[in-house]
């Protein structure tokens, strides 16, 4: 464990609440925020012991609100609270987005405002330290009050009901507590409420949408690159001088990166003076296109990060006689953005899509099908199918959800945020992109191999190698789906871009031209 972080007190990045969750970093609760947090605490018990009327502690819940309860069943009415909004269904969602739940939810307790037990914020952590994930089904949530389903079943183990992973195996949450001499708790006035009551099932697919679109956007770059060198098209539309005209940050992004990684490229070298006077918009448009893609990443991003370092729940204690019931549990601050990056990262499919058709085409020098023998062979002609598969899946898939509400909870929750399938739609656009930037790969290295012996620059040169490494080149036809999920797990892995990183590095060649984009 190479570092600490403090839950309350410190700022949460997006890449630190990743390194906690992957067992880089501890995170622990300070004196600060423990003060804090036994304050907040206390405000509760007096408000229960003078019998201050205050939503969700001495009341109902939704439309019941104005129904009191005794100050002797507000420790059951907080457990009732759980079991009864525990109507989660479907498959379990992966256990890396259950623990950046368990993660970000103390974070937002342990700033003070909630009312919880400090031995509460304990327990929630000895999971989080113990790789003890509980199980949350992945529908059920509307994305307002709370994502109250699947915050139910992610809390359900502190009362010793419900199921939990341990390396990767479902066991009732029960008999795990027993194993490590631990007794299920005892909920206090509030504390049901302010587990369940906030937007994490929406946060933690957004903090890992913004880990896997970052890494798609600066891979996309670098396949362009390969997709341009394999068609020999220009590097002059990267010109610096044209984009700080057009100041996009993520287009000058875009277009700092896709010049660098041509700089000095023998084959981009080896058709400057010819009378081709420019490229299809899929290569000569890539910084205005990827670079709207990023534009669109960062905005997700900035907001992610606002919400991670948030109070969510409701009602916020300030102290006993100044508590609020507001609305800061609804995920519409994220909803929106969160379509809004689905449609990003379904258009980077669809530019990457192009630039395959592009490249059976038989163009610019290139056989058709990207194969010596075609007809025999029928090549590369149709993984490109399989990509214009994709890319219309994924338009199936930007339909914004948060364009929709349905009442719920009687009418007092009249409009809601639809957030949860915002936050899941947009991860399964991106696994769609993922599969298209290995069907591009598969072109562009096959491409390029037919510009030899003329070479590229040392990145791409790296990727290249990489990629043969394990696909080699086509000759002949053979069963292309092995390839591509070869191909795929070296983009899912990570190690294709810690290829292209590592040769940066070596070579002195800086990719990384604006800090904004990154993650800490």
């Amino acid at each position: 464990m190479s570092s600490k972080f403090n839950y309350g007190t410190d700022h949460l990045t997006i890449g630190i609440c990743l390194d906690i969750a992957a067992g880089k970093t501890k995170g622990i609760i300070g004196d600060e925020a423990a003060a804090r947090v036994q304050a907040s605490y206390n405000e509760v018990k007096k408000i229960v012991h003078a019998q201050l009327p205050v939503y969700g502690i001495n009341t109902g819940f939704g439309p019941l609100c104005d129904t009191h309860i005794n100050e002797e069943d507000t420790s059951t009415l907080q457990s009732n609270l759980l079991k009864s909004h525990s109507v989660g269904i479907g498959k379990p969602i992966p256990q890396e987005i259950a623990k950046l739940m368990l993660i970000s939810k103390v974070h937002a307790l342990a700033q003070g405002y909630s009312g919880i037990n400090p031995a509460t914020l304990d327990r929630i952590i000895w999971h989080i330290d113990h790789d003890v994930i509980p199980v949350v089904p992945e529908k059920g949530s509307v994305g307002a009050s709370g994502d109250l389903a699947p915050l139910s079943h992610l809390f359900l183990p502190l009362i010793g009901l419900g199921e939990v992973f341990i390396n990767g195996e479902k066991f009732p949450a029960g008999q795990i507590l027993k194993d490590h001499n631990l007794e299920p708790l005892v909920l206090g006035p509030k504390e049901g409420l302010a587990l369940i009551n906030g937007t994490q099932f929406i946060l933690a697919f957004a903090i890992k949408a913004v880990q896997r679109l970052n890494d798609a956007l600066n891979l996309v770059d670098l396949i362009g690159a390969m997709s341009l060198e394999g068609l020999m098209g220009s590097a002059r539309p990267f010109d610096a001088r044209i984009h700080a005209i057009r100041p996009f940050k993520g287009t000058e992004l875009v277009a700092a990166r896709l010049f660098t990684l041509l700089s000095e490229s023998e084959i981009c070298n080896s058709h400057v003076n010819c009378d081709r006077v420019q490229d299809p918009y899929s290569l000569r448009c890539m910084p205005q296109v990827h670079g709207a893609s990023r534009n669109a990443w960062l905005h997700l991003k900035e907001l992610t990060e606002i919400e991670l370092n948030s109070v969510t729940d409701n009602p916020i204690i300030f102290d006993a006689n100044d508590t609020i019931s507001g609305g800061n549990f609804h995920g519409q601050p994220l909803a929106l953005p969160l379509d809004y990056a689905t449609i990003a990262a379904a258009e980077l499919g669809n530019i990457s899509d192009r630039r395959c058709y592009l490249m059976s085409e038989g163009r610019y020098g290139l056989p058709k099908v990207l194969t010596n023998d075609p007809g025999l062979n029928s090549g590369l002609m149709i993984p490109q199918y399989t990509t214009a598969a994709l890319v219309t899946e994924n338009k199936t898939l930007c339909f914004p959800a948060s364009a929709d509400s349905v009442p719920t909870s009687l009418g007092q929750e009249d409009h809601v945020s639809m957030g949860s399938i915002s936050g899941r739609k947009l991860h399964q656009v991106i696994d769609n992109l993922e599969y298209i930037q290995a069907i591009e790969l598969l072109y562009a290295t096959q491409a390029m191999d037919f510009r030899r012996p003329l070479k590229s620059t040392p990145v791409i040169e790296a990727c290249h190698s990489y990629i043969r490494h394990y696909v080699p080149f086509i000759n002949e036809d053979r069963i292309f789906a092995t390839d591509i999920n070869q191909i795929h797990q070296l983009i899912t892995n990570g190690s294709l871009l810690a290829t292209a990183n590592e040769a940066a590095l070596n070579n002195n060649i800086n990719l990384n031209h604006n800090d904004e984009f990154g993650i800490y």
